[in-house]
């Protein structure tokens, strides 16, 4: 499944070139990678059972500049799921158009907090990520 949300660029996210930093689309994801986990997981049973979100890589393509005013949106979904770790597309597009703006692939890793390990996804981790995959 797929999640989207808007981010109007304001002028605190641009750089001395007067757009958006590259930096900042980091933030940007990371902000939509959240909204999705909360529309689709459940944070709070995650959390009790002694796990959280670990990114591990970001492969980020930068396709054309973002300026103060516009409004993105960020679409997040999960590409592949692994046996320890799981990769979410993300896709940035100007409102109204088809116009890329930036595309990443995030690789994450659930982490076991009580070894701090990457824990091995099977069972019900397993099953909360297929189900977090699954088209609506």
């Amino acid at each position: 499944m797929s999640h989207t949300i808007t981010i109007k660029v304001r002028g605190y996210h641009l750089d001395l070139y007067r757009h958006v930093n590259n930096a900042r689309y980091l933030e940007f994801l990371e902000e939509a990678r959240w909204s999705f986990l909360e529309s689709r997981g459940n944070l709070e049973s995650l959390d009790k059972s002694g796990h959280t979100f670990a990114v591990v890589n970001i492969n980020i393509n930068y396709r054309r500049a973002a300026y103060m005013g516009e409004v993105l949106h960020i679409t997040t979904s999960i590409k592949a799921i692994g046996a320890r770790s799981c990769v979410m597309h993300q896709l940035v597009t100007l409102q109204g158009t088809d116009i890329v703006i930036a595309d990443a692939d995030v690789t994450f890793v659930l982490v076991d907090t009580r070894t701090e390990k990457a824990a091995p996804l099977e069972g019900e981790l397993r099953e909360a990520m297929e189900w977090m995959a699954k088209p609506t």
